[in-house]
């Protein structure tokens, strides 16, 4: 059946890397696409600005990007050619002890294990199973709930990854093993008792072992304007400086995806969907928030564990235990007085992004949704507690409480920076319970964002599904 004429084929709203990869996705068929984004900027939370002082480039949001390298969308686009160049640091990632001593995440499994005392042969074991079944099943496991291409290799790893992460650590019985692995894991962003927390810290070793966790030179902002511009050479448009409030602003077209939570999509569309529809966005759940600090240095962070001098992301938080609890008590609402941090450090391996012989630091801790409470204190002890001396190369700083990180981006709600709690209820049936995840009750009206499976993170495989999706639904197009 014929299509009858529209002003574009599909609109896009939001330019976020899964707005981005819809879009880029849909032009890639031949279609006419349109991406209509609010700010004045593309990106979303790709983004890269001069926080704190003239010559410092710090990464607004998003830092580090293992998904992005590893994704099974962005790994086919030729987004080299369109100026990214990522670096990897010489570690993935490194976890500091009281004691001086340190776990890393290194590319190679056996100098991880190394680490590991004697966890070191389970760790092996564990790893060379997983990045061997890993390429099988990436796209099942980055996508909706169906029957995947190779079933037994997915059940391996889901048998492990839907477990929580406090059930699975006990395979491991020294510190440094159980540390590495909860920290990884607390990226999850909610109580590590839950269950699939597991899957988030499996994804992320793998992703070391197999890609690294690379930085993308200059700044975040790279990897959007990269995928913008291999977007618009394929002939697609995008439109900034207009926010979308009602499906009155927009063109006509016979789709749109949103890249955008379901508070918003409820505020745009809400009248267009069946009540039972409303009904689950309007119970849809968002998750602890995030307060972010940016340092312009005078020097390298001096950690006391040499390893964590040479890695590109440092999971601050001791043992599993520690990470564990403070990690429940802010679910909760109150606030641990040693917050598990996630710092990245992507001048020593990047010397764009400060003068010469200065440095960046990012870092961020996890916050009850909506806190408005400053953490930079607390933060800076965390830090200085595995790196004494490093307040006084501090030289400026910049910091971001959950109001201020949802100003900048109206999908981190309350601070919320994955689009909303990915447990196990939230895990295949975000943002509701559907056939398809990615559409709405109203016939081309789809939704994209990390609130759609597989969840947050940078790899634009929301996007990419919810694409797929309506390509088949409204175009007939197949996309296997």
């Amino acid at each position: 059946m014929k299509l009858e004429k529209r002003d574009y084929d599909a609109i896009v709203v939001g330019s976020g890397p899964n707005g981005l990869a819809a879009a880029i996705l849909l032009q890639q068929q031949g279609l006419s696409v349109l991406i209509i984004e609010g700010k004045n900027v593309i990106g979303g939370g790709l983004s890269s600005a001069e926080l704190t002082l003239p010559g410092f480039t710090h990464d607004v949001c998003s830092a580090i990007h293992p998904m992005a390298l590893a994704s099974p969308f962005f790994k086919t686009l030729p987004l080299g050619d369109f100026g990214l160049e990522y670096l990897q640091p010489v570690l993935a990632a490194a976890h500091p002890f009281d004691d001086g001593t340190a776990a890393i995440l290194d590319h190679s499994i056996h100098k991880t294990a190394d680490y590991l005392g004697g966890d070191a042969k389970t760790y092996t074991s564990l790893m060379e199973n997983i990045t061997t079944a890993w390429p099988l099943i990436d796209e099942d496991a980055l996508g909706p709930l169906h029957f995947p291409k190779h079933p037994l290799a997915m059940a391996g790893f889901g048998l492990k990854a839907l477990t929580s992460a406090t059930g699975f650590v006990k395979r491991f019985k020294e510190k440094h093993a159980r540390g590495l692995f909860g920290g990884m894991a607390a990226h999850a962003i909610q109580p590590l008792s839950n269950l699939s927390t597991t899957a988030i810290g499996l994804v992320l070793l793998a992703g070391g072992h197999l890609k690294g966790w690379p930085i993308p030179k200059g700044g975040s902002k790279f990897i959007a304007e990269a995928l913008a511009s291999y977007f618009k050479s394929l002939g697609g448009k995008i439109e900034t400086g207009t926010f979308v409030t009602s499906l009155d602003q927009l063109p006509s077209a016979h789709a749109v995806l949103f890249d955008v939570t379901p508070k918003q999509l409820l505020q745009i569309a809400g009248h267009k969907f069946s009540s039972i529809y409303k009904w689950q966005l309007e119970r849809y759940r968002y998750g602890m928030g995030v307060f972010k600090v940016d340092w312009a240095l005078d020097g390298p962070i001096p950690f006391t564990a040499e390893e964590c001098r040479g890695a590109g992301t440092i999971h601050l938080g001791n043992t599993f235990e520690e990470i564990a609890a403070g990690e429940l008590m802010t679910s909760k609402g109150q606030q641990a007085e040693k917050p598990y941090v996630l710092l990245a450090q992507q001048s020593l391996f990047d010397p764009s992004r400060a003068p010469e012989g200065k440095q960046t630091a990012w870092a961020y801790c996890h916050v009850p949704n909506g806190s408005k409470q400053d953490m930079t204190a607390l933060i800076e002890n965390q830090v200085e507690r595995f790196a004494p001396g490093f307040k006084d190369r501090i030289l400026a700083k910049h910091t971001m409480n959950t109001e201020q990180m949802e100003a900048h981006n109206r999908n981190y709600i309350g601070g919320d920076i994955n689009g909303g709690i990915l447990d196990l209820g939230q895990l295949f049936t975000r943002p509701a319970l559907r056939w398809s995840p990615y559409k709405t009750s109203a016939k081309g009206l789809y939704i994209c964002s990390s609130s759609t499976p597989p969840g947050g993170g940078v790899h634009g495989m929301c996007g990419y599904n919810a694409a797929k999706r309506a390509l088949k639904d409204i175009f007939n197009i197949k996309i296997r």
